[in-house]
């Protein structure tokens, strides 16, 4: 059960106060009647709800896939959060897990914190796959390093898989979420990262058709991967 101009709000109809003032103007129905009174309490899994008649039905989570563009931060109350690229005024948003300023690509954004916990608890051991593009060439011996486990600055970096696409290209796969990790991997191997971007988590691909700054809602299958 949930406040009609809460419910509004949070499904992005506007912000409470300016709800409050459209409900009592009469521009809701609930279930075919007129509802003037922004506190009525609403069934929110069986209500009709009509607001300036178009229906809104209730979701009580969002998850976004989106293509996060280099130069944005993974989070909230910042000039260059990422979550200020979602148009509609969806509440309680947040990334789930973290991209670096100058790192691109794949980006769950939810505010379902379960789901989240999931994906992020050390011990479920969720693969990232990132595309990693590198100063110099990769060679046998780094990448038995990085498939072995490596240290760097005093943090040890459990094993990755890595598959050569080009001699300074590569697809690494971790399970970790360490701070600045693939290029400390790297760096641990004597190679440096200028180009970085995650294209998985979990069962979740992203979307070739997103250009960066783009998102979309994650399909039934994609979400049903992401919590099985």
């Amino acid at each position: 059960m949930i406040r009609l101009d809460k419910l509004l709000s949070d499904m992005g109809a506007g912000t409470r106060n300016t709800l409050k003032k459209e409900i009592r103007k009469g521009k809701v129905m609930v279930n075919g009647v007129v509802e003037k009174n922004p506190g009525a309490i609403i069934d929110e899994t069986t209500a009709r709800i009509l607001f300036d008649s178009k229906e809104v039905v209730y979701q009580k989570h969002w998850y976004f896939m989106m293509h996060k563009p280099a130069g944005t931060l993974c989070i909230s109350d910042c000039a260059l959060s990422v979550l200020n690229l979602i148009k509609e005024p969806y509440k309680g948003l947040f990334c789930v897990g973290r991209l670096d300023k100058d790192t691109e690509g794949l980006l769950l954004i939810t505010n379902d914190g379960h789901l989240s916990h999931e994906l992020l608890a050390p011990k479920k051991h969720v693969n990232k796959v990132y595309e990693v593009h590198l100063d110099s060439p990769i060679t046998q011996s780094a990448i038995t390093m990085l498939e072995q486990g490596v240290s760097e600055g005093g943090d040890q970096f459990e094993a990755a898989k890595v598959e050569v696409l080009q001699e300074q290209c590569v697809l690494l796969t971790i399970h970790e979420g360490k701070y600045h990790q693939v290029k400390r991997m790297f760096s641990a191997v004597g190679n440096h990262v200028r180009y970085l971007k995650r294209i998985q988590m979990k069962n979740l691909v992203l979307d070739d058709s997103l250009a960066p700054g783009e998102y979309r809602e994650l399909t039934p299958a994609e979400l049903a991967d992401l919590q099985a």
